[in-house]
């Protein structure tokens, strides 16, 4: 799928957080798609059991990944929103 010519908002997002849930996997941390749509990434320490939730949101010139706690981070960037979200579960 081009992200850049994607129209549905829903296809985009479920994008990006597809690209983190694989981030964030190859750090061991558990994660699922979950909320309508698949809109939401719930991600998971299996060391700690601490959890996170985040979103994909567009901003004014693209997206980014928004979770709990005030984490923010570019889409461009998934693998620095997935050490962030990595330290924060620890």
């Amino acid at each position: 799928m081009s992200v850049a010519r994607a129209h549905d908002p829903a296809q985009v997002r479920r994008h990006h957080l597809a690209l983190l849930a694989r981030a964030v996997g190859a750090r061991g941390l558990h994660w699922r798609l979950a909320g309508p749509e698949e809109s939401v990434l719930a991600v998971s320490s299996p060391r700690t059991g601490h959890q996170v939730m985040i979103v994909a949101m567009p901003t004014g010139t693209g997206w980014s990944y928004l979770w709990t706690g005030g984490g923010i981070a570019d889409v461009a960037d998934a693998d620095r929103a997935a050490d962030a979200i990595a330290h924060r579960l620890t």
